[in-house]
């Protein structure tokens, strides 16, 4: 009887993890618009940080963009950081026609997601909402598409969700 309880009671250790990520993230983009990681179940979600002083992030974006128009399975949502105005943000969301949702961000709203230590750095989550890989420096469409070709063929094998967010993609 002991070990059975204790069986069950690991069991749903083990599965802690598994639910408490499913919840995912709740940010507010600068329309005002409620975005959670459920809303978007089937579609490959990247959250992409990033900041405008940083070259590299801007280099990124148009192929973020790209990205976004041109795939109906997928959702980005880019997270703007280190910012003293957020008119400024929205200036450069401007001048650089990002068509997908912007998100004001800061230590909290990354907490949501994962460690942030330099800028670019992307999560990209599977269509189940499962965390697939991160990438910390610059990321392009051709390197992302690769990237959810070659996990849809081979898709990890019954992994928690706190041991793939640690898989780094190069």
């Amino acid at each position: 009887m002991i070990r059975r309880s204790l069986a069950v009671l690991f069991c749903l250790l083990l599965l802690l993890p598994i639910g408490a990520q499913a919840k995912g993230f709740t940010f507010t983009d600068t329309n005002g618009k409620k975005l959670t990681l459920s809303n978007f179940k089937g579609k490959w979600v990247l959250i992409n940080f990033w900041a405008t002083w940083c070259p590299p992030c801007l280099k990124e974006i148009p192929d973020l963009v790209s990205l976004y128009e041109s795939r109906k399975d997928v959702m980005v949502i880019g997270i703007a950081m280190d910012y003293r105005d957020p008119k400024t943000v929205l200036k450069y969301v401007k001048s650089m026609s990002i068509s997908y949702p912007v998100v004001l961000g800061d230590k909290k709203t990354a907490s949501q997601i994962g460690p942030v230590s330099m800028l670019p750095t992307t999560y990209v989550f599977d269509p189940d909402g499962n965390p697939a890989v991160y990438k910390v420096g610059l990321v392009s469409r051709e390197s992302l598409e690769e990237f959810m070709r070659e996990y849809s063929r081979n898709p990890p094998n019954q992994q928690r969700p706190s041991d793939t967010r640690q898989q780094k993609y190069r």
